[in-house]
């Protein structure tokens, strides 16, 4: 196989996975006028069913057009030589293959976000502006672009230096240690992601102490699940929108609740969203994403092991010197069917796994609390609630909410 030929290969990737794409997206579109279940029909009224479909419909244009800047921008990195061009700028810095990689890298990474700002700051302060979700000010959105960028220098800098430096001193054996590397990183951010990473952005205080912690604890001995550590976080301070989740493992063991989900929710709506989440707990979805999510990246770094020598991976992106950091963003074009593939699997997995904690919330619980609150966030959140079949199977990590709601009244 010629270079050419590869290059094709990637090109042809691109593509069809740009037009399947805006295929199911457009088939999705089509249902937004759809008229709601009986099951549903309480979840909108008239006025906020038309607000929703306008979001929906304001949304998908929104997507073409961002779509369709990043796939030319995409072609036209690659037809023009881009990548050729980023790296003589890189090597002409250092001859340190270890520097080269982070300042390519660099320049890739700061220049695609600055490039894709606009977009972001449009969809921020215009569209969820406009449908009352906003709550970001201007200072916030910079300051937020700031830590990342910091965030990607440090965490994703230093993993990257330690990959290729593994890759110098062992060859190919270097996805083992690379493997190792991104295992104890998956690991300990798992852990302490609460500790750590999330104080960079929001503010976190423990429930205050009333009847809505002594409910949540009370069903926290209930079913056997120790939990001391209860955490409002700020949401509210970019957006109106409400979550809560689980973090960490033994003593670091978390749940946060966002101040919209307690200011949204009832007091029952709130323990029912909990005992979903314990579901999740107690069924072991969290130790089987992170094996299987521990596994994948393995697999993924032993095929990347097998070819990354090979220099028609850099020649195939126009890059005339063969080098790791060309081979990676090669093989990782050319990897992305498998990757899809691998999304499906876990999008799967990730719905069978949200009937089953919705069963344990509704058989340790109640059902009716989770239904009610799963109907107000849908509304809250101007939730699209006649999706598109093949559109849930290609994006959906959790079922519709119709299917939850029948499965919760079985």
């Amino acid at each position: 196989m010629t270079s050419t030929i590869l290059f094709y290969i990637i090109i042809a990737i691109i593509v069809i996975n740009f037009i399947i794409d805006k295929i199911i997206d457009a088939l999705n579109a089509k249902h937004y006028k759809d008229v709601l279940p009986n099951d549903l029909k309480d979840v909108y009224d008239e006025s906020e069913y038309l607000k929703s479909q306008d979001y929906k419909a304001t949304n998908y244009k929104f997507g073409i057009i961002t779509s369709t800047f990043s796939i030319i921008l995409t072609l036209g990195f690659l037809f023009l030589d881009g990548f050729e061009f980023v790296d003589t700028i890189a090597r002409s810095y250092s001859k340190n293959p270890i520097i080269i990689a982070l300042i390519f890298f660099g320049i890739i990474m700061i220049a695609s976000d600055l490039l894709t700002t606009p977009f972001s700051y449009y969809s921020t302060f215009v569209i969820e502006e406009r449908f009352g979700f906003n709550k970001t000010t201007i200072k916030t959105f910079f300051l937020d672009k700031l830590k990342g960028w910091l965030m990607m220098i440090v965490l994703g800098g230093g993993i990257l230096a330690l990959i290729i430096w593994f890759y110098e001193i062992s060859g190919k054996q270097f996805w083992l240690y690379a493997w190792a590397l991104v295992a104890v990183f998956t690991l300990f951010t798992n852990m302490f992601y609460s500790r750590l990473i999330v104080p960079l952005f929001n503010k976190q205080t423990p429930l205050e102490t009333g009847k809505l912690r002594d409910s949540i604890s009370e069903y926290a001995e209930k079913v056997g699940f120790k939990l001391d550590k209860i955490f409002v976080i700020d949401g509210s301070k970019r957006s109106t929108k409400a979550n809560a989740y689980f973090s960490g493992f033994g003593r670091e063991k978390r749940v946060t609740l966002y101040d919209t989900l307690i200011k949204d929710l009832d007091e029952d709506e709130i323990v029912a969203v909990l005992a979903h989440e314990v579901g999740h707990y107690k069924r072991k979805h969290i130790i089987f994403n992170l094996i299987t999510s521990i596994l994948l990246t393995g697999l993924t770094l032993y095929i990347l092991s097998l070819f990354i020598n090979n220099p028609l991976l850099s020649n195939a992106i126009g890059v005339e010197i063969p080098s790791f950091h060309i081979g990676l963003i090669a093989f990782g074009l050319l990897y992305s069917p498998i990757s899809e593939i691998t999304g499906l699997i876990m999008n799967y997995f990730s719905r069978v796994f949200e009937y089953q904690a919705d069963n344990y919330a509704k058989n340790t619980f109640k059902a009716e609390p989770l239904i009610t609150s799963l109907k107000k966030l849908s509304k809250n959140s101007l939730s699209n609630l006649t999706p598109h079949p093949a559109y849930v199977f290609m994006h959906y990590s959790h079922p519709t909410l119709l299917e939850r709601i029948k499965n919760l009244r079985k």
